[in-house]
């Protein structure tokens, strides 16, 4: 006799096929007893599920295909001026601890006879951050992911991120923030593209 007894039997029977199929949450709840909780009390019954459902979001872009994603949006136009795209969201996990890091991530480029979608950035944003990361690599990832298939004059990404791995353990350090960037092209030989992008990157951050 299970000792709650409010508990819904076909509920944990549609869990157990679910932890049959993906071993994540099984591991999970060796966790859970590791570090020294009661996994089948009513606050953890459904945790370990929810938490491989969550892991596998947070690390689905293992699963895509760079091509798939810029699903080919680009377009010819006669545009050679600088096309930024600041503010975007990133959200990612720090491969030593599988601790959350996030904060903006500002692209920018030069066309060479070709602009791509706007919308195709923040996703390919995404492709590399939804994987176990440093934030250096997944700045170079952006930038030389985008030189590749826009074959632009020159790309610029800077990143600006908290690292709860610094925030919540060891030095817990508040208010560090880790500022990484990729020159590639013009924004790497020319110092006035450069210089143009980290300022406008820069005003971005006061407002």
């Amino acid at each position: 006799m299970p000792k709650n007894k409010n508990i819904n039997t076909s509920s944990i029977s549609k869990r157990r096929e679910v932890s049959d199929a993906d071993p994540l949450p099984a591991l999970v709840r060796q966790m859970l007893t590791a570090l020294g909780e009661d996994p089948a009390r009513e606050g953890l019954l459904q945790t370990p599920e929810r938490h491989a459902t969550s892991l596998r979001y947070l690390t689905s872009g293992y699963s895509k295909n760079v091509d798939e994603v810029l699903n080919d949006a680009f377009y010819s136009v006669t545009y050679d001026e600088m096309v930024i795209v600041k503010d975007i969201e990133v959200f990612s996990l720090c491969e030593h601890h599988m601790l959350p890091f996030f904060g903006k991530c500002h692209v920018a480029y030069v066309p060479n006879k070709k602009v791509i979608g706007l919308s195709k950035i923040p996703r390919l944003i995404d492709v590399f951050a939804r994987r176990l990361q440093i934030q250096e690599r997944l700045t170079n990832q952006i930038a030389r992911t985008l030189m590749e298939k826009l074959r632009p004059q020159g790309v610029g990404v800077v990143i600006e991120a908290r690292h709860l791995c610094m925030m919540m353990r060891g030095v817990e350090k508040q208010h560090s923030q880790a500022i990484t960037s990729c020159m590639l092209g013009v924004f790497r030989s020319q110092q006035q593209t450069r210089e143009e992008f980290l300022t406008l990157v820069r005003d971005s951050s006061r407002s």
